[in-house]
């Protein structure tokens, strides 16, 4: 009954800061968890709101996903400012309980893999990091074989009278999503008359503050792990620091940063 809820049952306080489970004795380990599991929640609604903007713009209501991508930016600006807390962790502080973390590391989050594919950066070697037949792995399959956000977006140019090749429009969205001259043509006529396609314009805009957002998180996520632990291996066996510095190329939504060169 609606009379009977309080605060803390109603956002399950009790489970939720019985969550925190830490290997070690050490001070700066629940720092880390509550980092990590502030990210996964946040990471839970960014699915959600994405989510959202998809089935909207999919079916060509295209201005009211503009809420729901302007909501994801702000959160992760949150995440991005989240690495700045972490940083307050020295060396010694992360060392002194490192090796209670043992195979595991933010490599492994289903979540956050779920994020790049709906938003179009699909690689399918990450499936192997989930569990058979666990939820994550059902998150991530189901992700990979849907289009993702920016399919969904191409396929609204022809709606508006934008040549777009049937390539980019029907193909395997399993696979990563290989640039077109062709789409990065007609997002070029979107910025060249932004009053023509106003819709359009500001979807595109919307996008693009996603991917610098993603990239800018990406950029903080390197200069923490550096400040922390140099240049040593990640927890999860990758490369470190040199792993997580080639993720800064990667753009979700690649025709509308190089269309920015010719207009």
């Amino acid at each position: 009954m609606a009379q009977d809820m309080t605060y803390a049952r109603y956002l399950a306080l009790d489970t939720l800061l019985a969550a925190q489970q830490s290997q070690s004795d050490r001070h700066d380990e629940l720092l880390f968890i509550v980092i990590h599991q502030t990210k996964e929640l946040w990471l839970k609604e960014i699915i959600h709101e994405v989510g959202l903007a998809k089935g909207l713009i999919a079916a060509g209501d295209v201005e009211p996903a503009y809420k729901a991508l302007a909501r994801v930016s702000r959160i992760q600006t949150v995440m991005t400012l989240s690495w700045d807390i972490l940083a307050t962790m020295t060396p010694a502080d992360y060392l002194s309980f490192r090796g209670s973390l043992g195979t595991s590391s933010g490599f492994q989050s289903a979540q956050f893999r779920t994020l790049e594919y709906m938003l179009g950066l699909k690689d399918q070697s990450f499936l192997k990091f989930q569990e058979e037949g666990s939820d994550g792995l059902a998150l991530l399959q189901a992700a990979l074989a849907a289009p993702s956000l920016y399919d969904v977006a191409i396929a609204q140019l022809p709606r508006h009278g934008l040549t777009v090749p049937d390539s980019a429009l029907h193909r395997d969205f399993t696979q990563a999503y290989v640039p077109s001259e062709e789409v990065e043509a007609a997002w070029l006529e979107v910025y060249r008359d932004p009053q023509r396609y106003w819709e359009l314009y500001q979807l595109a805009e919307k996008l693009v503050d996603l991917d610098d957002a993603l990239v800018t998180w990406r950029h903080k996520h390197v200069l923490t792990v550096e400040r922390i632990i140099g240049g040593r291996p990640g927890t999860g066996g990758t490369d470190g620091i040199g792993y997580l510095a080639s993720t800064l190329r990667r753009r979700a939504f690649p025709e509308l940063w190089t269309l920015r060169g010719k207009l």
